[in-house]
């Protein structure tokens, strides 16, 4: 695989992208896209990644890091996802959920 571009530091702020591994690190690339991203930066994740491997990181392993309108976006357009996500536990303005 090729190295993750320069132009997503910027969303991947907080690693430097010379130190991600695309596949070890594919939880916190796919989130911080998905979030924060333009449509470059999203274009360029469906190209790295299969949208299913992209859907299954979304929801077996949830990120607080979406606002309610950008988890509304990944989820029914993006992803099309109709059921099984919890939005409290993506949206990062509802308080924080313990298990």
């Amino acid at each position: 695989m090729s190295s993750i571009p320069k132009r997503l530091q910027g969303i991947l702020w907080s690693r430097n992208i010379t130190s991600l591994n695309k596949d070890y690190d594919k939880n916190y690339i796919i989130h911080q896209v998905l979030a924060y991203g333009t449509w470059v930066h999203l274009k360029w994740l469906f190209k790295t990644y299969k949208e299913e491997e992209i859907r299954n990181v979304f929801k077996k392993h949830p990120s607080k890091d979406y606002t309610e309108k950008s988890f509304n976006f990944v989820k029914n357009i993006l992803l099309d996802i109709d059921k099984g996500v919890d939005e409290k536990l993506y949206v990062k303005t509802y308080p924080r959920v313990i298990r």
